[in-house]
């Protein structure tokens, strides 16, 4: 298969957010179990991660929407949207 990858594109865009200094909103899923938080980035469900409390919680998230982003995790999945007409 031929053609950039999706990471590339990511981490393009990461950094160009990064030196604009925008802020981005991505949409998470978090739950409280067993006394502490687990959740993941909507648009990456297969990468999960866990907190203390909920504040705790969404600095693990922040931190791996820049592992993923920046390109630092390899053959990374995401959900996206198909347009059938």
């Amino acid at each position: 298969m031929t053609g950039s990858s999706g990471a590339d594109s990511i981490s393009e865009d990461e950094g160009t957010r990064r030196e604009m200094n925008i802020m981005a909103i991505v949409k998470i899923v978090v739950w409280e179990e067993d006394g502490g938080w687990l959740g993941y980035l909507q648009d990456y469900p297969d990468y999960w991660t866990q907190g203390e409390t909920l504040e705790d919680l969404k600095e693990h998230l922040k931190d791996l929407y820049d592992d993923i982003t920046s390109g630092a995790i390899p053959g990374i999945r995401r959900l996206e949207d198909l347009v059938i007409s």
